[in-house]
């Protein structure tokens, strides 16, 4: 399987457990790589014949600014199985960062990674 990735997608969503993260709202960063066969859209220089990044792209943002949740992890997890609505698209690897998490520590990020195929 080739990868398509888009990394680094932006946006402020109102996710987490504590009431300051759901009215304020805070940064999450996205990276998203899918495993897609591009063989045949490579071979007819075919867009609907492999995954459209750009939609992609708006799909995790659409997303991330959303319906908030508590976890990370639930988020990761819409991420997927949108990405996973693409014919194309095999497998996917999400990771979303939580740059500003409520940490007491210095720290620099805070992410989930999942990995998730078609059945």
């Amino acid at each position: 399987m080739d990868r398509v990735a888009v990394r680094g997608l932006r946006a402020k969503g109102h996710h987490g457990v504590f009431e300051r993260e759901r009215e304020e709202g805070q940064l999450f960063v996205v990276d998203v790589e899918m495993a897609v066969d591009t063989r045949a859209a490579a071979a007819d220089d075919d867009l609907t014949r492999t995954v459209h990044y750009g939609v992609v792209a708006e799909e995790v943002v659409g997303i991330i600014t959303g319906e908030p949740v508590d976890l990370i992890e639930t988020l990761a997890q819409r991420i997927a199985d949108q990405c996973l609505t693409h014919e194309a698209v095999r497998e996917v690897e999400v990771v979303v960062h939580k740059p500003d998490a409520p940490i007491t520590v210095p720290f620099d990020d805070v992410t989930i990674t999942i990995k998730r195929s078609r059945s």
